[in-house]
């Protein structure tokens, strides 16, 4: 037991002695590391038995040393002072291990998060009971009731039965009945803006206690509604069935009215139709009659009379040719306007005499395209002539017209009933020169001098045939008209003095 004692105090002894040692070469080391920035740590892992022996340090160290022990006391002076020894091979090196941050424990995590699930779970429960229980004051048709701040537009349809409204039924061609649903929706309003409904056909009807009972469409629960809405609910409309359609056109009629040298045209014709239903589900045949009503033609004749001046319109037909640049030439030289009612086919043939009268300041108008008769032409042949005259005169002017002077003036109801949307004006004469007759130049002259009024339209031509007569006539026909007093404008200009 001695022995064993004994032996233990010299072990500890000789720890204590070691664990002194290994101070004194930790303080050399730190010094070291100070001097030159360099220090070696090796980290290892702490065995079993150095814990052990640690323990054993631990009961040693705490017993006290006698002076009969063996190891020889060291003062606190030996340690600091000295040099660095060579280190002890005996001597065991000390591992130092960094301590690890303390983990919690797994269980500590779950608690945490289990408090968080509560507590959300928690609120959401408050936001809903606020929510749910909580009312709000909606109008619905003028009245005002209190709902819950929850209620969706679908959920109040249905509590109150679409408030008394009633999809529109299906019904047929002779009014009867078909089907209690199958027109249009209920039409439901929040605030004014009309809600979305799906097809009155997919409204279920059910009866509950002898009563009919609306299906609600589905989306209509989707519309939260917000505090101090206002509702509106109204039934939908009655939807015929489908049905088989019979036309009939009724045509527009023509009325012209009044007399005189102008036709304008006040308004175009539009044709009417009648209609025959055939139910697709009743089988029903129903007489509609006229659905449409015809939109008249409606022509307007005058002949301008202008009060505050005289004037007379200077007119020329069957252009342009080459004998146009003559006669532009002397109106040109006596400062006179003129309107030129020119063929298609000759604006084709001189485009740069279009040009030249449009841009000497006179008004270019149509002739037709080829010069026909337009009472002999059919509908489609009219139409046809008279569209490729304008398009021409478009084409070689750059002039959008749609007035006309019909060839030896030959239009009346059918061709106004035909062309109504072509043309705007159709334009006669007043004071034929004959000139056609090529009687001379002085009968062409002493006709319009002789028969010239305030409001005259003169008849003359620059092309069609020889017109050398109209050239010798035409200076005079000028000058002599000055005389009595007249000025020349053209055929717009004469319209817009009659204030029609």
């Amino acid at each position: 037991m001695s022995r064993k004692k004994g032996h233990r105090n010299s072990k500890s002894k000789g720890k204590a002695a070691a664990r002194i040692r290994l101070a004194n070469n930790v303080s050399a080391d730190d010094k070291d590391k100070r001097t030159s920035g360099q220090i070696a740590v090796n980290e290892s892992h702490e065995t079993a038995a150095d814990r052990h022996d640690r323990a054993d340090d631990k009961r040693d160290d705490s017993r006290p040393i006698h002076q009969d022990d063996s190891i020889q006391s060291v003062s606190a002076q030996d340690t600091p002072t000295q040099s660095s020894p060579e280190p002890d091979a005996s001597i065991e090196e000390l591992t130092i291990e960094p301590r690890k941050p303390r983990k919690l424990p797994r269980w500590t995590f779950h608690s945490i998060i289990a408090v968080l699930v509560v507590a959300l779970v928690a609120a959401g429960v408050g936001v809903w009971g606020y929510s749910h229980w909580r009312h709000i004051a909606v109008s619905v048709n003028g009245t005002e009731q209190q709902v819950r701040a929850d209620t969706t537009l679908g959920k109040l349809a249905k509590d109150n039965r679409d408030f008394g409204a009633k999809p529109g039924r299906l019904i047929s061609v002779s009014g009867k009945v078909l089907k209690s649903t199958g027109g249009e929706p209920v039409v439901y309003r929040v605030n004014g803006k009309k809600i979305a409904s799906v097809d009155a056909t997919k409204h279920k009807t059910s009866k509950e206690n002898s009563k009919e009972a609306t299906g609600v469409p589905a989306n209509l629960n989707s519309v939260k509604l917000p505090e101090n809405a206002r509702i509106s609910v109204k039934s939908g409309k009655d939807v015929v069935e489908k049905h088989d359609i019979q036309r009939t056109v009724v045509p527009f009629n023509v009325i012209i009215n009044g007399h005189g040298v102008i036709q304008k045209l006040r308004q175009a014709g539009k044709d009417g139709s009648s209609e025959v239903w055939t139910g697709k589900i009743s089988g029903e045949r129903v007489n509609k009659g006229v659905v449409t009503q015809p939109q008249d033609v409606i022509v307007d004749t005058f002949s301008p009379k202008p009060a505050s001046c005289k004037v007379v319109a200077l007119t020329f037909d069957d252009g342009p040719s080459q004998y146009s640049g003559p006669i532009l030439d002397i109106l040109k030289e006596k400062g006179a306007k003129a309107t030129f009612f020119d063929i298609g086919t000759g604006s084709a043939e001189y485009p740069q005499m279009e040009q030249r009268m449009v841009a000497e300041g006179h008004q270019v108008a149509s002739h037709s395209n080829t010069h026909p008769d337009m009472k002999k032409l059919n509908a489609e042949q009219l139409r046809t002539d008279i569209s490729q005259g304008l398009a021409n005169i478009k084409t070689a002017s750059g002039v959008t017209t749609k007035m006309l002077r019909a060839p030896y003036g030959n239009f009346g109801v059918d061709q106004w009933r035909y062309t109504s949307d072509l043309i705007d004006s159709n334009v006669i004469w007043t004071v034929d020169t004959q000139d056609w007759k090529k009687l001379g130049a002085p009968e062409i002259s002493d006709a319009a001098l002789s028969k010239a009024y305030n409001g005259a339209v003169i008849l003359m031509h620059d092309g069609g045939g020889d017109r050398s007569q109209d050239i010798a006539a035409l200076p005079g026909i000028i000058d002599g008209l000055r005389g009595q007093g007249y000025e020349f404008v053209t055929i717009d200009q004469l319209i817009a003095m009659n204030g029609k």
